[in-house]
């Protein structure tokens, strides 16, 4: 059983839900990922999501996009995430994924970078932009490498087609909570409890929600429904906004702080 699985057990064990956090890997550089990371896990962060930073990022908003940018012009590559992967590994177990676009993965080659992300430390992949139906290799070589295939199910997902992308991933599933890309909302879908349901009656596995999740009240409102909720745009934001400063990391780890506590006392 990896982390991502251990951590769920736990969770459940305990009737708590999950918190995931969302950040840009190199943004506003590698060292301050890593940092990041490391007091994510002191406060009680469950799984981290870091994303690789791409030129295209179909499916992310403006604020995500801006935070791919910032990680490509600190030199952030696939192999130097890795790289930091395993430097957060000498001094944390916390939950990773990497949250990904199918092409970088192509480039390095499916089979070498599944894994060089297992060695490094690397729990969970989520590839945006690989449908399941032509997941056949990868979900083959992930399962070889004890890594966790997590999938998107959508609110327009017909419900035949999300049992068949439930049963095919581990770790979690991850409910988009809106159409469209990430970014920060006002207010959460008021159909995600239903959608939630009609997962859960295809699959065992946590369902995370995300997507537009932006303050405490907000996450405390989707935990109700969800195993676990995401949250990456909101914090994203609060980077781009205090990245230059010194205190960046109290400052994020205190923003932080608040939407645990939201999810946790749900």
């Amino acid at each position: 059983m990896n982390r991502i699985e251990e951590r769920f057990a736990r969770l459940r064990q305990e009737g708590k839900k999950g918190f995931i956090v969302y950040i840009g890997a190199g943004d506003p550089n590698l060292a301050m990922t890593r940092q990041l990371a490391l007091a994510f896990d002191k406060i009680g962060v469950d799984v981290l999501e870091l994303g690789v930073p791409f030129s295209d990022p179909l499916a992310d908003g403006l604020v995500n996009q801006l935070a791919a940018q910032r990680g490509l012009q600190s030199g952030t590559t696939p192999a130097n995430v890795l790289e930091t992967v395993a430097a957060i590994r000498k001094d944390s177990q916390i939950p990773l994924v990497l949250y990904i676009y199918f092409n970088l993965i192509h480039r390095c080659g499916l089979e070498s970078f599944i894994k060089k992300a297992a060695n490094a430390g690397v729990d969970g992949l989520l590839v945006l932009d690989l449908p399941p139906e032509e997941g056949e290799a990868y979900e083959a070589l992930m399962k070889q490498a004890d890594l966790c295939n997590i999938y998107l199910v959508a609110p327009t997902t017909p419900e035949a087609r999300m049992a068949a992308i439930v049963k095919r991933g581990r770790g979690f599933i991850y409910y988009v909570s809106r159409e469209g890309v990430t970014g920060m909302q006002s207010i959460v879908a008021d159909s995600i409890a239903e959608r939630a349901g009609r997962i859960r009656a295809h699959t065992e596995l946590p369902v995370a929600v995300g997507f537009g999740i932006s303050t405490a009240e907000q996450a405390s409102i989707v935990a109700r429904s969800a195993d676990a909720v995401v949250v990456g745009s909101a914090i994203v934001n609060q980077i781009a906004e205090h990245g230059r400063e010194p205190t960046l990391v109290a400052k994020i780890t205190e923003f932080v702080k608040l939407l645990i506590i939201g999810v946790k006392n749900s």
